[in-house]
């Protein structure tokens, strides 16, 4: 018997701060649902959004959007979670764990008195650990809670290559994995330009740098690229939002996309308890499966690293 994807209509936000309030834009213009309840702590925020929003209705498909309290989750299929302190000049994602763990405490807690049957995106950083923090506390199935992850570093990153060898970053094929922070992993194994490694083909077009020093200052900008962005204008979301939008598309659309996003690994290069990105297939019930990805044994052991600095920052946590 074969399986109805279910249907997706309404999208609750939680936290219409910069990346709230440009999602909530970008799934507005994107036509993928019906209905966006806009949540905030601070509710006169979160009612200017509904309305700048609202007043670009004529230009777009239908779409009901409306400013309410956790209860207006109940019936949402998705709630999107990017309420939370934000990440200040010369401050990591980690250092930001403890302002934003006590923040999600309280979300959490009331989300699931409303709505215990959608599926959770975390957006916040540290979005690996919140990701965590949000399934050990929500009580959801694995494949329900997901984290936006690396999916912008890895489009960080095709751009930066695309940019480099004078290619559409969307002919680009590579990953970042990992923390979606300082500990991240370049997967540079199985990155190719149309199916031709980066070696092969920057000796073809004869221009191109692909030595160890031009790699390491390509992932050095997207592995820095918040920090740098945070410096000239003070905070990221034009990208971030686009991102989330690629997620929510891939399970409104029940795509079965493959997206960097993070989720619970339970013995995945043997790695477990600890939510990391890794190449996965999202589709309408959220991560349908992590890949087993044939990665280096440097990249693997990356993996690990990373992984072991998250789970020291969640024993911190008490959960």
């Amino acid at each position: 018997m074969v399986m109805k994807a279910r249907t997706f209509k309404k999208i609750a936000i939680i936290g219409t701060g910069f990346v709230g309030s440009t999602t909530a834009y970008t799934l507005m213009i994107s036509g993928l649902v019906s209905e966006l309840a806009l949540v905030d702590v601070n509710k006169s925020k979160a009612e200017g959004e509904a309305m700048d929003l609202n007043h670009g209705m004529p230009f777009v498909r239908p779409v009901k959007i409306y400013t309410g309290d956790y209860k207006d989750c109940k019936d949402a299929d998705i709630v999107i979670i990017s309420a939370g302190a934000n990440q200040r000049p010369g401050e990591t994602r980690i250092d930001l764990i403890h302002k934003n763990a006590s923040i999600f405490r309280s979300i959490i807690t009331e989300l699931v008195r409303h709505n215990n049957d959608c599926i959770l995106l975390v957006v916040t950083n540290p979005v690996d650990i919140l990701t965590y923090f949000t399934y050990r506390l929500s009580g959801f199935p694995k494949n329900m809670v997901i984290g936006s992850g690396t999916v912008l570093d890895t489009a960080r990153f095709k751009y930066m290559i695309g940019s480099h060898v004078g290619v559409d970053p969307r002919n680009i094929n590579g990953y970042i994995i990992g923390e979606h922070g300082d500990t991240e992993v370049p997967a540079w194994s199985l990155t190719d330009i149309a199916g031709i490694s980066m070696e092969k083909y920057c000796e073809q077009c004869g221009g191109c740098d692909d030595s160890a020093k031009k790699r390491d200052e390509i992932f050095y900008n997207v592995r820095n690229a918040a920090y740098q962005i945070i410096e000239r204008k003070g905070a990221t979301y034009y990208a971030v939002a686009l991102a989330v939008r690629r997620i929510v598309e891939s399970i409104v659309r029940n795509e079965n996309s493959i997206l960097t996003v993070s989720s619970l690994l339970e013995g995945q290069y043997g790695l477990r308890d600890v939510c990391l990105s890794i190449p996965s297939v999202v589709n309408s019930s959220g991560v349908e499966r992590v890949l087993d990805v044939e990665f280096s044994q440097e990249e693997i052991e990356l993996l690990k690293k990373s992984a072991d600095t998250l789970k020291e920052v969640i024993k911190t946590l008490g959960i």
